[in-house]
């Protein structure tokens, strides 16, 4: 794997070289970098003019670093690290090839970060909160669940349309994962086991998905969002989510009437979610209890401090495969640095996974990185950009300097922070025990909302970077990224989760995960992105298609659940292998379709 991208990184970078050779040879060196270096000279660049980033591949080498220092359309408005500063200013122009490759392992290790902490992290605090606020199992499932499940869509899309240089790449994602939810992982699932599928979800999913997907492509056509549409995106979620909820309700009802007047003699038919619960429960074994010793001994707080921050389980490492333990070693870092500031609670277990240790440490840690991350983190790096919000700010906060915030000018928030968390980290050590939860354990779980959610952000933020980088080398569009990387990287969890239960036996479920997710991330995504942008800007967002590829990922989306909702219900809602076998060489066709239209190949003639 590390040696493909290596060499795809090298592939790359000489297609970057050979551009370069052939602007420079156009007209020769001067002529074709002279009208940029022009406006911005090796000393310094004029803080007035702003020329595309992309143009930096023309530019001779000693050029580019003071080209992207001081052009406003190279600076990030948000994140850690300057991705485009790291290559043209740290890396010299011969080593560009390493540098490229170690942002794609970098972005690897992103998606990773995002893959854990909405897995383990992420999702089971939603789990917690729908069970502590007692939500039936559908409204949790298209609310709290759904979004767990696209947390990487969503706040990848809520940090790409803060920006307008990258809201191509928030509908490149957006679509891209449609388009590749709806072909590639429901084509997948129906190679692996054919199967019928269930009649008025799928309609009911499919019908809903098309009207948002039509909704999206009026806000592209019109080329803005305003305040009422982004209004009307969350508002026709919630209207899914009503319908979900009373779709439910009369099909209950009128099984249990069904049931009542069945004669006693007659078996009763279980539905699938029955059979499935009873078979799961007579094949399940819980072999955890052949480890566990006969003599039970109290553990100390140190011990079970130990314990709840190791990451790693040595009866599953002995048992794994080779290419899983490689992935764990990868996973280890992140998990423990997870486990350390992200509290999580289990309803499932006895002890709610209780950890009185660790969780009174959370009181301290979670609370911190919350403030650290806020103040010097994704937004917080905006500051540059709010002066004069920042001037009208209260003197009770007020950043100093170095850019922490300090209470009246004197003390820091972070020291405050860390005072009032050790006050109650110190209260709730000595008012509860080792062996049963408190409670209030269940407020754990919004804090782990919390810091998971930041955690999220924070990667998602670096992620939409890094790709925005790659774009600028590579003179690619944002919305290529987003329906090839971004989309494969943010969907690369859903493919594997869906085609293993397509493999256990379940592939009805599976196949209703991939309609009734990418409605939510669609519509919230631009809906809530649109939104937050509005009130920061306090004007409408302009959309700025990237030509024809948007349109054509539109309509490939749209001709994908047209065909599927034409041609599943003539098939009598059975799904066969060749079905999925069309729907991935629509994929593949789409994908052929959008790289030709990216590189010019495919365009449209002016008349």
């Amino acid at each position: 794997m590390a040696g493909g991208l290596l060499n795809v990184s090298w592939v790359l970078s000489l297609l970057c070289v050979l551009q370069m050779v052939e602007t420079v040879s156009g007209a020769r060196a001067p002529s074709a970098g002279a009208h940029i270096s022009s406006q911005f000279p090796a000393a310094g660049v004029s803080q007035t003019s702003v020329v595309d980033c992309r143009e930096v591949c023309g530019l001779n080498a000693s050029d580019r670093c003071a080209f992207v220092r001081t052009n406003p359309d190279c600076r990030s408005d948000g994140g850690y690290l300057d991705y485009l500063e790291g290559i043209f200013c740290h890396f010299p122009a011969r080593l560009l090839p390493l540098a490229i490759t170690l942002y794609a392992f970098w972005l690897l290790y992103l998606f990773l970060i995002l893959g854990v902490t909405a897995a383990k992290f992420f999702c089971p605090n939603l789990s917690a909160i729908s069970t502590t606020l007692k939500l039936s199992h559908n409204v949790a499932g298209v609310t709290f669940l759904a979004f767990g499940n696209g947390a990487p869509d969503i706040f990848s899309a809520l940090v790409a349309f803060s920006d307008p240089r990258t809201a191509g790449l928030a509908f490149g994602a957006l679509f891209g994962a449609g388009v590749l939810v709806t072909t590639v992982v429901a084509g997948g699932i129906a190679i692996l086991r054919p199967f019928t599928a269930a009649s008025r979800p799928f309609l009911r999913d499919i019908i809903f998905y098309m009207a948002a997907v039509l909704l999206i492509f009026t806000a592209l056509y019109c080329g803005r969002v305003t305040l009422a549409w982004a209004l009307g995106y969350l508002g026709f979620y919630a209207f899914y989510v009503v319908t979900v909820v009373l779709c439910t309700w009369i099909y209950q009802r009128q099984r249990r009437r069904s049931l009542v007047c069945s004669m006693p003699a007659t078996p009763e038919i279980l539905s699938d979610s029955e059979e499935e619960r009873m078979s799961s429960n007579t094949n399940s074994y819980d072999y955890g209890e052949e480890y566990r010793p006969l003599l039970l001994y109290p553990e100390t707080t140190a011990q079970i401090l130990v314990q709840a921050l190791n990451p790693l389980d040595y009866r599953k490492w002995r048992t794994k495969p080779m290419y899983w333990r490689v992935l764990k070693v990868f996973k280890l870092p992140v998990e423990f640095l997870l486990l350390l500031t992200v509290p999580v609670m289990d309803p499932d277990k006895e002890d709610r996974n209780w950890k009185r240790p660790l969780n009174c440490l959370h009181l301290v840690i979670s609370p911190l990185f919350l403030t650290l991350t806020l103040q010097s983190g994704a937004w917080a790096s905006r500051r540059s950009c709010q002066v004069e919000a920042v001037e009208r700010t209260s003197s009770l906060s007020r950043p100093s300097a170095d850019g922490v915030y300090e209470i009246g000018g004197l003390f820091p928030v972070w020291a405050a922070v860390v005072i009032a968390g050790t006050a109650l980290a110190a209260v709730t050590f000595f008012a509860t025990s080792n062996s049963e939860p408190p409670r209030f354990h269940w407020l754990f779980a919004f804090l782990g909302f919390l810091t998971s959610a930041l955690w999220i952000n924070a990667a998602a933020t670096e992620v939409v970077n890094i790709l925005r980088s790659l774009g600028v080398v590579f003179r690619l569009s944002n919305t290529v990224l987003g329906l090839t990387l971004l989309a494969w990287g943010n969907s690369i969890g859903d493919v594997f989760s869906d085609f293993t239960l397509a493999r256990q036996g379940y592939p009805r479920m599976a196949f209703s995960a991939c309609f009734g997710g990418i409605i939510f991330n669609m519509l919230v995504g631009v809906g809530l992105g649109c939104l937050l942008q509005i009130s920061r800007s306090h004007m409408e967002v302009k959309l700025e298609p990237d030509g024809l590829l948007v349109w054509i990922l539109a309509g490939t989306l749209g001709l994908s659940l047209v065909c599927s909702l034409v041609l599943v219900p003539l098939q009598c809602f059975q799904l066969s292998r060749v079905y999925g076998c069309c729907l991935l060489l629509l994929y593949l066709t789409f994908l052929v379709v959008a790289l030709l239209t990216e590189f010019g190949v495919i365009h449209l003639k002016t008349v």
